[in-house]
């Protein structure tokens, strides 16, 4: 689902920065890895790659059988919107939108409207247990509580890769862990390549497999605890 071979990142910094190279990392559907590294080592950036976000030095990004290298902005900004799916430490949950309508927007950025978007939004508050809430308001939610709220937005129009940043980042150890397992659970279940940057060693123990980024690439670090 997920392929990525030979991935190197330089800075234009003076004199130039590698962050990492010769990169390669296979992901298949309903796996989830995670990848874990000092502050600073390019966690984050590797994420931007996948994406299409920030442009790579060389290698290759393939999701399927899309090869990244050569689309243009246009064409990025398609794959993003229906082959991926984004889950943040800061949630970008949107205030002016109940929770349904947020779970929604990936449906409405396809151009899916009215009574599907509805359904499908509503299928997702349910998995996350938020289906008795679909009308409230973010302001009224918990930390944890707008985090399932992400997840649920970020596999509402069921993508191919799910990318995670740090996403129990604010949330504190026992409301992490759930929220953690939740997702995991849910990238499983929809059958996507997730890719869970973490700084915690116990969060990425539940993750099918962990790497360490290293200037070198990535390296297998830890048997997962699945």
């Amino acid at each position: 689902m997920l392929r990525i071979a030979k991935l190197c990142k330089t800075l234009a910094t003076v004199p130039p920065r590698k962050l990492f190279d010769l990169l390669s990392l296979d992901v298949t559907a309903g796996e989830c890895v995670a990848i874990i590294g000092e502050s600073g080592v390019g966690k984050s950036t590797l994420l931007n790659c996948i994406s299409g976000l920030e442009p790579v030095s060389s290698g290759s990004i393939r999701v399927g059988d899309t090869e990244l290298a050569g689309l243009g902005d246009d064409a990025l900004s398609r794959l993003r919107r229906d082959r991926f799916g984004f889950v943040f430490q800061a949630f970008h949950v949107l205030p002016h939108l109940t929770l349904l309508q947020n779970v929604a927007v990936p449906l409405w950025l396809q151009g899916r409207h009215g009574a599907e978007a509805d359904r499908c939004a509503q299928d997702m508050l349910e998995r996350v247990g938020l289906g008795k809430r679909a009308g409230d308001w973010p302001a009224n939610l918990s930390g944890g509580e707008l985090q399932r709220v992400a997840i649920a937005r970020a596999l509402v129009h069921q993508p191919a890769v799910v990318l995670a940043d740090e996403p129990t980042g604010n949330l504190d150890p026992a409301r992490a862990m759930d929220v953690l397992d939740l997702l995991l659970t849910s990238i499983r279940k929809g059958r996507a390549a997730g890719v869970l940057v973490t700084h915690s060693r116990a969060a990425a123990q539940r993750a099918d497999r962990v790497f360490e980024l290293r200037q070198d690439g990535l390296v297998q670090v830890m048997a997962s605890a699945q």
